[in-house]
């Protein structure tokens, strides 16, 4: 198993940067692929980027593209959103995922493991 507890949301403006954090127990980290997810007041939980096991991949929900960034640290076992340009439509609470099995990587149901979360907001 693996706890994951996420940090570095906050209340920024439009236009803005933040670095979210996720930092996961256990000494396997390297053998989880990480994605980061969010969930709008009233709305689905949708994907927002994923990252694989050695790093080398990456992907993209189309409306974050060019704008957030993936990436991890498997030495801290941490894996980071950077978040540049941000817009009030960003505003939701951000939750990383782990997973062990193959696949996309794009879906809820993909991952097995999850943290608690971290507020993000972007006023205008």
């Amino acid at each position: 198993q693996v706890q994951l507890v996420e940090s570095g949301g906050g209340l920024v403006q439009a236009g803005d940067s933040l670095r979210l954090s996720c930092t996961a127990s256990g000494r396997t980290f390297s053998s989880y692929a990480m994605g980061w997810f969010r969930q709008a007041p009233g709305k689905e939980r949708e994907f927002v980027a994923r990252i694989l096991r050695s790093g080398g991949s990456t992907y993209y929900v189309d409306s974050v593209k060019g704008r957030f960034t993936i990436s991890r640290n498997n030495a801290k076992n941490t894996v980071y959103l950077q978040m540049n340009s941000l817009k009030p439509e960003d505003t939701a609470i951000y939750y990383c995922a782990a997973t062990q099995r193959l696949g996309p990587g794009t879906s809820r149901s993909g991952y097995d493991y999850w943290g608690q979360g971290t507020q993000v907001t972007v006023s205008s």
